[in-house]
């Protein structure tokens, strides 16, 4: 009879830990330098001892690169350009599921509201520059410049615990990721372009998109990478009890 491997012992590296999770960041810029596949099937293994609800594992991984990457870059992109010389073209473009609510509350908004500004103040885009807006919300569907794009679906069969689950599977490639020396950005922007992204990558009827991801070397020289967004502190949404 086999037998499970003894619970680890020895601790860890606490301090690498640490510095993976607290260096993570939404890159928006990427260097061109491509990610060995070897590199992307190591993060992935490593990224598969998430835990999920009775083991069901309900993650399934696309990854793009060359010119996979590329076509897709360019079918949403034009549509994405589409969209906004006639917004009611919205109508045919819908996310599967809400990521966001239907009406924001505080501090929720307060924060969203923080946080893009902050981000196109510290790009020079100033509130009604349309024109720069656009090209940088397009930046997503672009990957950044990113080599390598994930797209994630989820079973349409699932339910929304699997969510939970997916979230933790994500979190565990950026971490690794950063222990590669990599960075990424997990990006739901791309949820309403389903239509389009998932017959692109061979996806069944059955699945829905969870989100896409940006992976690679993050440009060190662009502005756009400094831009790191506050936490509230720990005694602001923690309650202890004895």
């Amino acid at each position: 009879m086999s037998q499970n491997p003894p619970v680890p012992a020895t601790p860890i590296d606490a301090a690498s830990v640490d510095a993976a999770i607290t260096s993570r960041l939404s890159a928006r810029a990427f260097l061109p330098q491509a990610v060995p596949r070897a590199t992307l099937e190591h993060i992935l293994h490593v990224a598969s001892r998430a835990p999920s609800g009775t083991n069901t594992q309900p993650w399934k991984v696309y990854v793009l690169q060359g010119q996979s990457r590329d076509t897709l870059v360019d079918k949403v992109c034009s549509a994405h350009d589409a969209m906004r010389a006639d917004p009611s073209l919205a109508a045919q473009y819908r996310e599967e599921y809400d990521y966001y609510p239907e009406q924001w509350v505080s501090p929720y908004i307060d924060r969203r509201r923080e946080n893009g500004w902050s981000l196109y103040g510290l790009l020079g885009i100033t509130k009604g520059d349309k024109d720069k807006m656009h090209a940088q919300h397009q930046r997503n569907y672009r990957f950044f410049d990113a080599p390598v794009g994930l797209m994630f679906t989820l079973d349409k069969v699932m339910g929304r615990g699997s969510l939970v689950d997916y979230g933790m599977f994500l979190q565990n490639i950026m971490i690794a990721a950063r222990g590669q020396g990599l960075h990424t950005c997990p990006q739901a922007a791309w949820n309403g372009f389903a239509k389009i992204i998932l017959p692109h990558i061979g996806a069944g009827d059955q699945e829905m998109l969870v989100c896409g991801m940006a992976l690679g070397f993050a440009d060190p020289a662009d502005k756009v990478n400094s831009f790191l967004t506050p936490r509230e502190p720990v005694a602001s949404f923690t309650q202890w009890l004895e």
